[in-house]
């Protein structure tokens, strides 16, 4: 996980002293009132001020519109049911919650810049979070269907000037062979012997689960007690899922599952259609310093027989690396979506991890790096690699050939937009409204809202 704190948290975290300071001087009031949910004068102070600290332009006078249509979102969630579950919204608060915590050094000063508790900050992150989220899952909801084909697009971009066309980052198509270094049999055994005394203890009542994942487990769901929300089979990887989705007896715990991660034992809490939630332990073994060293020696030797064309980079990576997505495609790397699909084989430096960016931002095209180490996106572990720049295409003005998917997403949130939009003017017709007289003469980006 990323530890770069985000805008968002930046701007909460300022603001929230901020405003809680400025409200002393401001007399509240209800200026609009959406169906039955009323807008406060600081809701609008609040949003202006966070909005600022995040350095973000909105004019005064747009914020109640904003926050009016945030209503018109929420309410629309609650006619079809759409929530998120406590367990993801914990998750994300705890996310944030440690991004600050580390952004102001400890707990207590991260209380006494906000001059709120732990609890209370922690819940201040859940309804922003919650605000947030649930308008962008009704938008999606409501453009889930809206397809685009490639003539549409085409025909869409012959009618731009060329100035006008989205310029594209420098972007660069990499190859990469990974060694993740392996534990000693001794610390296998070590860690499984903890899991199965956890087990143990659970099993006669001596400890709780989610007690034990909340002190022991060292994934970021252990404050939620490990528990993980409701997930489909493909977010998780094959070895977990197929525990996870055999498991049915909340009283029972799942044997030992060793995956990329670690090693994990479970506990079923409910099951919804193809969705099912448990919680689980994670402990990850600790790897000696001389696997390091080996494995990056090892490394060093492959690549040193690639450049002497003893075999190939694309035969060493489907027979030597231990990356299982990259190795099926002869090294390439590629981004993919939560359901496993291929999203792109470019990729912004800024998209890589900091240590893979600083060795491919020197490397030329065609060149293999030498051996180094970097944390795993997707487990989190140390691991070692060589990588070789396979392509690199400089900035420029997105073009039909090699920017198909750029283009094709710009047209698809134009419609989307304009789904969206139609949805709102629709929504806004058919809405109570009552606006404070002082607040009717804006201008509104939408019709309708003074009755």
């Amino acid at each position: 996980m990323s530890h770069k704190i985000s805008l968002l948290v930046l701007g909460l975290l300022t603001f929230a002293g901020v405003f809680a300071q400025h409200k002393k001087n401001t007399v509240d009031e209800v200026i609009w009132v959406v169906g039955d949910s009323p807008i406060l004068l600081s809701d609008v102070e609040e949003y202006r001020l966070e909005a600022e600290m995040a350095g973000q332009k909105i004019p005064y006078t747009s914020i109640p519109e904003r926050l009016a249509i945030q209503k018109l979102f929420l309410h629309q969630a609650e006619l079809d049911s759409i929530t998120i579950g406590e367990a993801d919204l914990m998750h994300y608060a705890d996310q944030r919650l440690n991004e600050a915590i580390q952004f102001y050094g400890s707990r207590e000063n991260l209380e006494m810049a906000l001059n709120k508790t732990i609890p209370q900050i922690r819940e201040m992150f859940k309804e922003q979070t919650r605000n947030m989220e649930i308008p962008n899952m009704v938008r999606r909801k409501l453009t889930e269907n809206i397809r685009v084909t490639p003539a549409e697009v085409r025909d869409f971009f012959s009618k731009l000037p060329k100035d006008s066309l989205p310029l594209v980052p420098t972007q660069v198509e990499l190859q990469i062979i990974t060694a993740a270094p392996k534990p000693s049999r001794e610390e296998v055994e070590r860690i499984e012997e903890r899991l199965r005394d956890f087990t143990r203890r659970i099993n006669e009542g001596e400890a709780d689960f989610a007690r034990l994942a909340r002190l022991y487990s060292q994934d970021g769901s252990a404050r939620n007690g490990g528990e993980l929300g409701m997930s489909g089979r493909n977010q998780w990887v094959p070895e977990f899922a197929n525990v996870a989705f055999s498991l049915n007896d909340p009283k029972k715990v799942s044997k030992i599952v060793r995956t990329e991660f670690g090693f994990h034992i479970l506990q079923f809490i409910e099951k919804r259609g193809e969705k099912v939630n448990v919680r689980h332990i994670l402990l990850r073994p600790e790897i000696q310093e001389s696997e390091f060293e080996k494995n990056i020696a090892r490394l060093d030797s492959i690549a040193n027989d690639i450049k002497e064309e003893k075999f190939s980079f694309e035969i060493a990576a489907q027979q030597l690396s231990d990356d299982k997505d990259s190795r099926n495609n002869n090294g390439l790397m590629v981004a993919r979506d939560e359901e496993g699909n291929i999203l792109s084989a470019r990729f912004e430096l800024t998209q890589l991890n900091r240590e893979l960016a600083k060795v491919v931002e020197n490397l030329k095209v065609g060149e293999i790096s030498k051996a180094f180490r970097m944390v795993d996106p997707k487990s989190g572990s140390e691991i070692c690699a060589i990588v070789k720049l396979k392509n690199r295409i400089e900035e420029h003005r997105a073009n039909f050939t090699d920017d198909f998917r750029l283009l094709k997403n710009v047209v698809m949130n134009q419609r989307q937009n304009e789904a969206v939009r139609k949805w709102l003017t629709e929504k806004i017709k058919t809405t109570y409204t009552r606006i404070n007289p002082e607040w009717r003469n804006l201008t509104f980006e939408h019709e309708g809202w003074v009755k």
